[in-house]
């Protein structure tokens, strides 16, 4: 049963290369899609598209309601019930039967939206969003902010569902859980697949293998065909530079040689130039990183953070008491369920937390580079924030081509972004940044898996002093030298 119909359907923003370009597929709403492609590809896009927010050209026939992940929220002071309640229309009774299949205290329905953790507001968001039976939903990197027992708990749930849904996700275990058919939106074209993730990738690793050999021997039929058209080029300058040059010779016979030959050689020029282009559109498109930098400071200062018997409260402790400290050429990894506090802990370590400290949690450095949660208050042009952040501008366009930003993307303004792509303009900012100290809160929350892997080899090679919040745990295997957990 086919319940959305995409035909030709083709989209570009305004100044932009087209994400779209007469894309066909036809999904089943029973189906439990992943929705997959690296930044800025088209995600979050096709999604509005979905939606009919957006304007676009070809036919798009959806038969079903649809129900998208994050909603838009309004006054979040409000108790978290009230809050919700205005993203759409159910009874507190259905919202309290989600929060029981979630696993999630209804006590968290009574306190101000605005004062639980991430983790806990997409908990209660996805609970709201399921109230709605009859839609198909589409759930837009639903795992972000969530815990690792978080996401355990987020497969368990989708489990117990009927409906289908279209997720968008970087996460690989959560993907291979969840999604039974695959809808890849590639560099030159979308692919829909039946299977999970990891069938998706297998098939991807044959065909890049067949598809570089394919590109090396087209690289070398180009080199020759623009090698042979620059030879027909030189034979019209030289036909050209004879008539110049022979001041003896008949100048009429002379130059109706020359114009013979430019023409045959324009002729050949432009068959050659024809065969270049046709060539060069069987270049596959294949996904390529290349190694990230990190304009690492390291000091001669043993320990730059050192925590003792520390801890936080607002009416009563977020966590025990902490001892750790943060040495130089040293990965902390800061763990724990979501609202703990490790993102207080982070304000704390700023002077910006307005919680009661307990205990000693001292900063041994000034040169401090962050990557934070919240990215929405950047604005303007990416000139604009590298003169704000002093930054080097071409530093950071270098680091974001890296992550995979398109030439195009430079001019597109921070807040006309989508959410990955304004991510990697933090992480690269971060990265950019001088520093002795680098503090970052989930790196990875938006980011593709190229750039996760991109993220992983460069500190494990640079090993620099981080202090980092994170929930994947494949990650924190890889990198941690201590993990510190809050309890």
């Amino acid at each position: 049963m086919t319940n959305i119909s995409i035909k030709n359907l083709t989209f570009a923003y305004p100044g932009q290369a087209a994400l779209f370009d007469n894309a066909n597929f036809e999904l089943d709403t029973s189906w439990r899609l992943g929705l997959l492609g690296r930044n800025g590809r088209g995600k979050t896009t096709l999604f509005k598209l979905l939606q009919n927010k957006l304007p676009y050209t070809g036919t798009l026939n959806v038969s079903v309601p649809l129900a998208y992940f994050p909603q838009p929220l309004g006054d979040q002071t409000k108790l978290a019930l009230y809050c919700l309640q205005e993203t759409g229309n159910f009874l507190e009774w259905e919202l309290k039967r989600e929060l029981k299949l979630f696993k999630i205290s209804e006590d968290l329905l009574w306190q101000p939206f605005n004062t639980l953790s991430g983790g806990e507001q997409t908990k209660l968001m996805l609970c709201a969003l399921f109230c709605q039976a009859d839609h198909f939903f589409l759930l837009d990197e639903p795992t972000n902010h969530l815990d690792l027992a978080g996401r355990k708990e987020l497969v368990a749930y989708l489990k117990q569902k009927k409906q289908g849904f279209i997720i968008a996700s970087h996460d690989r275990t959560f993907l291979d859980q969840t999604i039974d058919h695959t809808l890849v939106i590639e560099r030159s074209q979308v692919r829909l697949e039946n299977g999970d993730l990891a069938s998706y990738e297998m098939q991807k690793k044959r065909r890049d293998s067949h598809d570089i050999q394919q590109n090396a021997k087209t690289r070398h039929e180009l080199k020759r065909l623009k090698q042979a058209a620059l030879t027909k080029e030189n034979w019209a300058s030289q036909a050209e530079r004879q008539k110049q040059n022979n001041s003896h010779a008949d100048k009429g016979f002379i130059g109706r040689r020359a114009a013979k030959v430019m023409k045959r050689a324009s002729a050949l020029k432009s068959r050659a130039e024809e065969r270049i282009k046709q060539k060069e559109t069987q270049l596959k498109n294949l996904e390529v990183s290349e190694p990230l930098s990190l304009n690492y400071r390291p000091t001669h200062k043993q320990v730059l953070v050192e925590a003792k018997d520390f801890t936080l409260a607002y009416e009563k402790p977020l966590f025990s008491p902490l001892n750790f400290e943060v040495k130089a050429g040293e990965i902390v990894v800061l763990k724990g369920n979501n609202g703990s506090g490790k993102s207080s802990l982070f304000q704390a370590l700023l002077k910006s937390s307005k919680a009661t400290v307990s205990g000693e949690l001292s900063l041994n450095t000034q040169n401090i580079s962050v990557v934070r949660q919240d990215f929405s208050a950047d604005r303007g042009t990416l000139k604009e924030f590298a003169q704000k952040r002093e930054l080097d501008y071409t530093l950071l366009l270098t680091l974001l081509k890296k992550l995979g930003f398109e030439r195009h993307t430079f001019d597109v303004l921070l807040e006309n972004m989508s959410l990955g792509q304004q991510k990697k303009v933090q992480l690269a900012a971060s990265l950019a940044t001088p520093a002795e100290l680098y503090l970052w809160d989930e790196p990875l929350n938006y980011l593709d898996t190229y750039n996760q892997d991109q993220l992983l080899a460069l500190l494990q090679e640079t090993k620099p002093a981080l202090l980092v919040i994170e929930h994947d745990q494949n990650f924190i295997d890889q990198i941690a030298d201590t993990v510190v957990e809050l309890k």
